[in-house]
């Protein structure tokens, strides 16, 4: 039977269409395409060796990031060499299933690794259990008896998460913690059986506080009788419990009363941010119209005469609520301030010895402009380059301060 060579070196086509691969010195068919042109079969075959190719780079990613644990990479690894050398594509499977050799030293690490962590795990397990065990001893001398319950359950919820140390040493630490979890249970029985016994003194002392409360509610002089409340509030709950349900019954009536007074001061102060309100819109609606009159200030006189306007409609209103006191109260100085600026600044504009000590200013920096620049002639007769260059710089610096001072003094001229 006559061959047709393909273009791939590890396989060929039969006549027949019949396709091989070559492993090493061997061949071994892997289908047959009969219809097909010789490159086409053998296209078909090195693309799931390509796809085999894809796998390989997958699983030895996963591997390198730790996606899987050593015994399912080793596994994984075994399987797809299987896979590859006896998979009916054209390729160099030989080299593709020795690619995988390159991750048995990983595989190996990682395998360390795990057995290094475990190590660690136990080592923080038996640092945490004791930890755990002396939290428990601690707790069971104190007298946490609303919340020592439910922490003891905590410590033991973790402790069934942790893993087993060796046996002696775990079961000597769960006797210590065992024995802690017991003692704290029989005191905290006794504290009960204890308290019970104040319930009764406080069930009378709480009864007092509620006639107390009684001859309170109808008062109408809300700070007083607020502060009042307060210190009744106060001795309720330093009075201890009473039995819960008791406790429920008695809390109901006081808080009832407490309820009934502080409505009635809550609608009293309601009707009080109603009126300041109000002030708040009047007083900020005459703010606007201040601030679109006088400001920028460019009229003194006129700015004042406005502003004694405004600020004697301004504090005929009442007060305003007090979280916008301040806002309303710095806009106010900020009208006031701007008056002021605005008069200091004409003042110092019209003021005879402020022109004259600018003028005084102008002339001081001009003469010594003359004088560098004499002194500039003369060292360009000497032909001293570096007096040259300084006073060069010496005039420019005085030429920038001359501007400055005759812009000022223009100012004051206008």
């Amino acid at each position: 039977m006559t061959e047709t060579p393909g273009p791939s070196s590890f396989g060929r086509v039969a006549d027949d269409g019949t396709v091989y691969v070559r492993i090493n010195d061997q061949e071994r068919a892997v289908g047959q395409i009969p219809d097909s042109a010789p490159d086409q079969a053998l296209a078909f075959f090195e693309r799931r060796a390509e796809a085999l190719e894809v796998e390989v780079d997958l699983l030895v990613q996963r591997i390198r990031n730790g996606a899987l644990n050593p015994e399912e990479a080793r596994k994984s690894v075994q399987n797809l060499r299987t896979t590859i050398l006896e998979a009916n594509a054209v390729g160099d499977l030989v080299g593709l299933a020795a690619r995988l050799d390159s991750v048995a030293e990983v595989i190996d690490q990682q395998a360390e690794a795990k057995r290094e962590e475990k190590a660690r795990s136990l080592a923080q397990a038996r640092i945490r259990k004791d930890e755990m065990v002396q939290a428990a001893e601690k707790l069971a001398g104190s007298n946490d008896w609303g919340t020592g319950v439910q922490k003891y359950r905590d410590l033991l919820d973790e402790w069934k998460t942790l893993p087993r140390l060796d046996r002696a040493a775990d079961d000597e630490l769960w006797h210590r913690f065992s024995t802690a979890r017991t003692t704290y249970t029989r005191r905290r029985k006794a504290h009960f059986a204890e308290l019970s016994v104040q319930q009764g003194t406080a069930r009378e002392t709480k009864e007092e506080i509620i006639q107390e409360a009684e001859a309170l509610a109808n008062s109408s002089d809300w700070n007083t009788t607020a502060a009042a409340f307060r210190q009744l509030m106060a001795r309720w709950k330093a009075a201890g419990g009473a039995g819960r349900h008791v406790d429920d019954a008695l809390w109901t009536r006081f808080r009832g009363i407490q309820d009934d007074f502080f409505n009635r001061r809550t609608e009293v102060f309601t009707a009080q941010d109603e009126e300041f309100q109000t002030n708040l819109t009047a007083k900020t609606q005459l703010l606007e119209k201040a601030e679109a009159e006088v400001l920028p200030v460019t009229d003194v006189a006129k700015a004042r005469a406005a502003y004694r306007d405004f600020i004697a409609a301004f504090n005929a209103l009442g007060r305003v609520p007090s979280d916008q006191m301040k806002s309303v109260d710095s806009r106010v100085r900020a009208i006031e301030s701007a008056i002021d600026e605005a008069d200091k600044r004409e003042w110092a504009r019209t003021d005879p010895q402020t022109r004259s000590r600018a003028q005084e200013t102008v002339n001081l920096f001009a003469t010594q402009i003359e004088k560098l620049k004499e002194q500039l002639a003369k060292a360009e007769a000497k032909g001293d380059k570096g007096q040259m260059a300084k006073a060069n710089a010496s005039i420019a610096t005085y030429q920038i301060w001359l501007d400055q001072a005759q812009q000022t003094l223009d100012e004051l001229n206008a």
